[in-house]
């Protein structure tokens, strides 16, 4: 199993009334915090989606742009699939910064050479912290060209065909899925310190 990391920044932040990327969070901004926790499971390549070029790119990323217009995460997704050159692609979400390294390392544990893995809370899957496997390309270029840009299709499509685990995240870990979509989300999570 070879890996590939992409960091989805694509967001219009249009709640947040800034670029969420930019935001600082325990001191540094969301996009180096999740560059972090992605660098720390030594995936090959890490790439960066986003709708335009972000100002703060590093050196050390490759930048996948969403092909106009563009349908959300799916579109980040769909792109990146088709671009790694390893059987694995983890995705993780700028906008989920209470993401640990040792969760993440947990999925991927579970992942194996022909199965990724996408967890789930209730029944509501997350797909945007989750490992996909490189023959899942196809399924997400369908659902791009198709109606629907619903992830939670996608990933039930994805589990149907065995190409995908769903993971039940326990509950003592469910606040590493929590997103920030309007500066009081922050709030929700005092102990982390924005």
């Amino acid at each position: 199993m070879t890996l590939s990391a992409v960091l989805l920044v694509g967001g219009e932040s249009r709640r947040m009334g800034r670029d969420k990327a930019t935001l600082e969070f325990g001191g540094r901004p969301l996009w180096k915090r999740q560059l972090e926790v992605l660098h720390g499971l030594s995936p090959e390549t890490v790439f960066v989606s986003a709708r335009t070029t972000p100002p703060w790119l590093p050196n050390d990323t490759k930048l996948l742009l969403d092909e106009p217009p563009s349908r959300g995460p799916i579109s980040g997704l769909a792109k990146a699939l088709a671009a790694i050159g390893t059987t694995h692609l983890m995705v993780l979400a700028v906008d989920m910064p209470f993401m640990t390294p040792s969760e993440f390392g947990s999925l991927l544990e579970r992942a194996t050479e022909r199965r990724g893995v996408v967890p789930i809370i209730g029944d509501r899957a997350e797909p945007l912290a989750a490992i996909y496997p490189v023959t899942a390309a196809a399924d997400f270029q369908r659902a791009l060209a198709g109606p629907d840009y619903s992830l939670q299709v996608v990933v039930r499509t994805l589990a149907a065909t065995d190409k995908i685990e769903l993971c039940s995240v326990a509950p003592e870990n469910v606040h590493c899925y929590g997103n920030v979509n309007e500066a009081d989300d922050f709030n929700a999570f005092p102990e982390f310190g924005a």
